[in-house]
């Protein structure tokens, strides 16, 4: 699907057609064509993004907190596998607000689109976002958002260049990002406590792990039998490849006003020489 928006140019072509059929007044069109064909964009203009995310976990299951995202440039880095989480991610994967991902984030590329979506996101629930966002200047996707229940579970893009959603021309270039249970984060920076653990215990209670962040589901089975906050009985019923997670995006043009005023006016203005013409014969 492409995303360049093209009002002037087809304008310009209405105008030039105008000009043809309507001698009198063909210097008119002409010229208004020609400012159009000048004034027509050549690169790919904002868009609208309309960002869904989808729970797709077995039932009484896993659930999220909101999810944090934006579309970037590709340099901000949140996290490295094999290495320590830092605050950033901690503020994601221990409570799920994200408090310092999303002011590092925005330090770390001022000019990216940047949003929260969903609440606690339960089993089969979805949520919608929609915003504008420059393709070109923003082409990648970025995103993190803790899983419940656990001490410090999250999921997340660990190289901030994996996913493109815009193509070079800003086209829209991938219309999903699925998440199965294996791609599951463990931040390594709090141990395993289901009595510590958000949505099961006191999230206030921590014990520091001084691990490295690192792929795990499997502990999630640890929360088997335990009480929810949402009232269900937790159970994980989760295999590598089982689906559980989903963005989706839909992009469509954002209108252009005041393109729209001009064609309109300029197509006024030669129905009025039209009429002027016609007049003058008679």
């Amino acid at each position: 699907m492409s995303l360049v928006i093209p009002p002037l140019a087809s304008a310009a072509r209405r105008l030039r057609a105008a000009a043809a059929s309507a001698p009198f007044a063909g210097a008119t069109a002409a010229a208004l064509a020609g400012l159009l064909c000048l004034s027509a964009p050549s690169h790919a203009a904002p868009v609208h993004v309309t960002v869904t995310v989808e729970n797709l976990a077995p039932a009484n299951g896993i659930a999220f907190a909101p999810l944090h995202f934006g579309f970037n440039s590709g340099v901000f880095d949140a996290f490295n596998v094999g290495a320590a989480a830092t605050e950033p991610i901690i503020s994601v994967a221990e409570g799920g607000s994200g408090s310092a991902w999303q002011p590092a984030f925005a330090a770390a590329d001022p000019t990216a689109t940047r949003g929260t979506v969903g609440g606690l996101l339960l089993a089969g629930a979805t949520a919608t976002l929609k915003l504008v966002v420059d393709p070109l200047l923003n082409p990648f996707f970025t995103f993190a958002s803790m899983v419940v229940p656990s001490n410090d579970f999250f999921i997340g893009n660990d190289s901030p260049t994996r996913y493109r959603v815009f193509d070079a021309a800003g086209n829209l270039a991938i219309g999903a990002i699925d998440q199965l249970a294996s791609d599951i984060w463990d931040a390594g920076s709090e141990a395993f406590d289901p009595d510590a653990a958000a949505f099961t215990g006191n999230n206030g209670l921590r014990t520091p792990q001084n691990g490295v962040v690192s792929f795990n589901f499997s502990e999630l089975e640890g929360f088997n039998g335990r009480s929810t906050g949402a009232g269900y009985v937790f159970t994980s019923g989760l295999q590598a490849d089982t689906a559980i997670y989903r963005i989706s995006f839909e992009a469509s043009a954002v209108p252009e006003p005041g393109s729209a005023s001009l064609v309109l006016a300029s197509l006024l203005g030669l129905g009025w020489v039209a009429r002027r013409r016609k007049a003058s014969a008679a």
